[in-house]
């Protein structure tokens, strides 16, 4: 795509996110990595701005070390998602374009669940086929406060440590805040984060903690479609 053309894919992707409920209010932000021919650099949603109601025009414009050219002020994670984008470039799994929501049923998992915090541990067990080849992995990241560079540094750790284990991941959790979701384009991104959502909806009404996958039928969707757990 053109930068333009990115410019309005961002712009209908934030619309359909917050028709549907996936944002609120002034929540969430959306990223893009522009290839080199170009010119290299970032396109990413303002601050505080409503992503039901963007105007391409709007989207901040920064290089590719992050200092902003044009558009309205950058989202504060502007950071995050350029650790996300320098990480998995570097683990050999380049993302182009990352995703960041409240998610409501994702957030609510975060506050209902217990968690030994000394560690890498994930949100959610493997309960679904679709889950697991469509979403994957998802590490759950402690609390930080919005735009920590502290933050940035456990998902780039997070997403190390998966790699070396041959996992790409697709995201992660932040606690309190919500998910970082990423892919080879925003409509991909997209897809992968409604099936998150759902999964974690599907967690927050079953009345007991639902049974995960057996090992065979985890092992079937690994030989059959490619699916990596």
């Amino acid at each position: 795509m053109t930068e333009s053309q990115l410019r309005d894919e961002i712009c209908r992707v934030g619309a359909s996110l917050f028709a549907r409920g996936y944002v609120h209010a002034t929540a969430g932000n959306i990223s893009v990595r522009l290839n080199e021919d170009q010119g290299g650099g970032f396109l990413i949603t303002p601050t505080d701005a409503c992503l039901g109601y963007l105007e391409p025009s709007q989207l901040a414009l920064l290089t590719s070390d992050g200092q902003q050219v044009a558009g309205d002020r950058a989202s504060k994670t502007i950071a995050l998602h350029r650790r996300i984008y320098e990480t998995t470039a570097a683990t050999g799994n380049a993302a182009t374009c990352v995703i960041h929501t409240h998610s409501t049923h994702l957030v609510a998992l975060t506050l209902r669940r217990e968690r030994d915090r000394s560690e890498v541990v994930e949100l959610i067990p493997p309960i679904t086929p679709y889950f697991v080849m469509k979403v994957g992995h998802v590490p759950w990241i402690r609390y930080h406060r919005p735009g920590a560079e502290s933050a940035a540094n456990d998902v780039a750790s997070a997403i190390t440590q998966y790699a070396q284990r041959g996992l790409n991941l697709r995201a992660v959790m932040l606690d309190r805040l919500g998910p970082n979701v990423w892919h080879n384009s925003l409509a991909q991104a997209m897809a992968t984060l409604e099936e998150l959502e759902e999964t974690a909806k599907l967690m927050c009404l079953s009345p007991c903690p639902p049974s995960e996958l057996s090992a065979a039928s985890l092992q079937e969707l690994q030989d059959t479609f490619g699916a990596s757990w």
